[in-house]
C-alpha cells in the first residue's frame, strides 16, 4: 500500500496521494486488470468521494490499482475538494468510476468509465486545476478510456457541459466571514485556548476531518488552559468535519492564516480561521486588542 505522502499539493487543499493514486492506474491495455479475479465489496460509508452514488458495491482491485479497501479510503479522501468545487456535475461519477468501479456478480471485466465522460469532466475541471498549477494528470488521458458503448459509465445527460445545480456545499463554521468590533475580538478570544498566526506546511484528511500541520515559523499570539509551546510546536491543529464543508478562506496554501481554537481530548481544535492580510485593517484591530487582551 503505498504511503500517504506528507506534502501539501494538487489545488487549495488536494494533497499528493491523489497523484500518486493516478500514477497508480492500470494500463487499460494490458491483460493483467481484466484477468484479476471478480471481489466485490459493499460500498463503505466512510468513502464519502462516493457517497449516495447510483450502485452499492464496488470492485477491488479497482482501476487504479489499489487493492485494499484501506487504500482506497486514504487517497479517495484527497479528491473530495475537487469535487465540492463543482467544477462539472459527473466529477463525482467519473472519479468513483476509477476508486470504486461498479461490481457486477456475472461480469469479471472492468466497467471503465467511457470516453465522454472524461472529456466533459476534463472540459470543466482541468482548467480549474491549472489555475492552482496542476496539469491534467497523464494517467487520466481520456484517450485511455473507451469509446461510448454499452458497458461503460456515461456522461449524466446529452447536456453533461452544464453547470452543475446542486446546493453549494456549506461553508465550515470555523471559516465563515464575521464582522466584529474591538470588544467582540477580545471576547472571541476570550472563549479560545489560543491564538496562532501560521502558514501551513502539509495539509490531509483523515475521518472525515482536516489535520493541518504549521510551518515550524508559525507564532502564537494567544494561549491559555494548559496549551504550551510544545503543544503549538509539536501537534496538528483539525478542522472538525472538514470534508463536509469548504473553506474559502484557505484556497492560497502559500498564504498566512490567523487560527484561534480550543483543545479539545489532547487536540487542537479550530474555531476560527481568517487569511491574516498584512495592514488589513481588522487584523491591525486584532494586534492591538491582544496587547490589551483581559480576560
Amino acid at each position: 500500500m503505498r504511503a500517504l505522502t506528507p506534502t501539501v499539493a494538487v489545488l487549495w487543499v488536494i494533497t499528493m496521494p491523489c497523484l500518486q493514486a493516478i500514477h497508480g492506474l492500470y494500463n487499460f491495455g494490458q491483460h493483467e486488470l481484466f484477468y484479476k479475479k471478480n471481489n466485490c465489496k459493499a460500498i463503505p460509508a466512510n468513502l464519502l468521494l462516493c457517497h449516495d452514488i447510483e450502485y452499492t458495491e464496488m470492485r477491488l482491485p479497482n482501476l487504479l490499482g489499489h487493492e485494499t479497501m484501506n487504500e482506497v479510503l486514504q487517497q479517495a479522501s484527497s479528491w473530495i475538494p475537487l469535487v465540492q468545487k463543482q467544477c462539472h456535475p459527473d466529477t463525482r461519477k467519473f472519479l468513483c468510476s476509477l476508486f470504486a468501479p461498479v461490481c457486477l456478480d456475472d461480469l469479471d471485466e472492468p466497467i471503465q468509465p467511457c470516453r465522454s465522460l472524461c472529456e466533459n469532466v476534463k472540459r470543466g475541471c482541468a482548467p480549474v486545476m491549472s489555475a492552482f498549477g496542476f496539469p491534467w494528470p497523464k494517467m487520466l488521458d481520456c484517450e485511455r478510456f473507451p469509446l461510448d458503448n454499452d458497458l461503460c459509465i456515461p456522461p449524466a445527460s446529452i447536456d453533461s457541459t452544464a453547470p452543475a445545480t446542486k446546493e453549494a456545499p456549506r461553508v465550515c463554521d470555523a471559516c465563515k466571514e464575521t464582522d466584529e468590533n474591538d470588544n467582540e475580538i477580545v471576547e472571541n478570544l476570550c472563549k479560545n485556548d489560543f491564538a496562532l498566526k501560521i502558514k501551513v506546511k502539509e495539509i490531509a484528511y483523515i475521518n472525515g476531518d482536516t489535520k493541518i500541520v504549521p510551518d515550524t515559523k508559525s507564532k502564537a499570539i494567544y494561549m491559555v488552559n494548559g496549551v504550551t509551546e510544545r503543544d503549538l510546536r509539536k501537534t496538528a491543529l483539525w478542522l472538525k468535519d472538514g470534508l463536509q464543508c469548504i473553506c474559502e478562506e484557505m484556497d492560497d496554501i502559500n498564504a498566512a492564516y490567523l487560527v484561534m481554537g480550543q483543545k479539545m481530548d489532547g487536540h487542537l481544535v479550530i474555531t476560527s480561521l481568517k487569511r491574516w492580510q498584512k495592514g488589513q485593517r481588522e487584523f491591525k484591530r486584532i494586534s492591538r486588542s491582544v496587547r490589551k487582551l483581559q480576560c
